[in-house]
């Protein structure tokens, strides 16, 4: 039950896509599902799909829809130096930033308000990859609307930069679910324990852990390190998080 929709913004029309459960009557709690950097792709529906029928209105926004029409990017050839998939990541990348993001992501807000199938007062949120910051960010921007709020192999969450997401903690009202991947130089032991203790400080009801034996990316069914137990365990901690919040 896939629609394509668009969502009006500053900067022009933003691509997305919403799902709804099979059954069961509406309305129904709302979620946004934040992409990781490969983009829109059949894995990212999948997981919108899932998520709907876990009994969720889902909105999938394009992060990257400022950048035009695109196939998914080639991640493993722009990893292995090749010029042509290095630049099409780089352009994609390119076109959004903390700003665009939450611009999007208040799109999304301002949509899920106007659907009666939908119960918006309070909606959920859940990013993997780089979307986990996005989650992370769109917690401490609207944190009278987002009231719950998952990351999943995200990086860079609490670091020296000054658009770094930790800094908008002390806003946060969400219960909040980090999970980190094993090995991961985005985000790790350090940065885990910088995140918990920023979190704690702020007073927010959170937990931060890494999960060992899952790597960067372990999430979408397409990604070369997908670890089916770690997706599943995902599936059943986000469902809870977003359940004993949201329903």
């Amino acid at each position: 039950m896939k629609e394509d929709i668009s969502l009006p913004t500053d900067d022009g029309d933003a691509r997305a896509f919403v799902f709804t459960p099979n059954s069961g009557a509406d309305p129904w709690p709302a979620a946004i599902l934040v992409m990781d950097a490969p983009a829109i792709r059949p894995a990212m529906f999948e997981m919108g799909e899932r998520l709907a029928q876990a009994g969720y209105f889902v909105i999938l926004p394009d992060m990257f829809w400022r950048a035009g029409p695109y196939d998914p990017p080639d991640i493993k050839a722009a990893r292995a130096g090749d010029p042509e998939a290095v630049a099409i990541f780089q352009k994609l990348r390119g076109s959004t930033g903390a700003g665009r993001q939450m611009t999007d992501i208040k799109a999304c807000l301002d949509y899920l308000s106007k659907q009666p199938r939908a119960k918006a007062d309070k909606v959920g949120i859940t990013g993997y990859c780089m979307g986990g910051g996005i989650a992370l960010r769109a917690a401490g921007t609207f944190p009278d609307r987002i009231a719950a709020m998952a990351s999943f192999h995200g990086g860079n969450m609490d670091t020296d930069d000054e658009k770094s997401p930790h800094r908008l903690a002390d806003r946060i009202q969400a219960k909040v679910l980090v999970a980190g991947a094993d090995q991961d130089s985005g985000f790790d032991e350090a940065q885990k324990d910088r995140l918990t203790a920023t979190l704690k400080a702020a007073g927010v009801d959170a937990e931060v852990s890494i999960w060992e034996g899952c790597r960067h990316g372990w999430v979408p069914t397409d990604m070369a390190v997908y670890n089916q137990d770690g997706a599943e365990r995902h599936w059943r901690e986000l469902v809870a998080l977003f359940d004993g919040v949201l329903k």
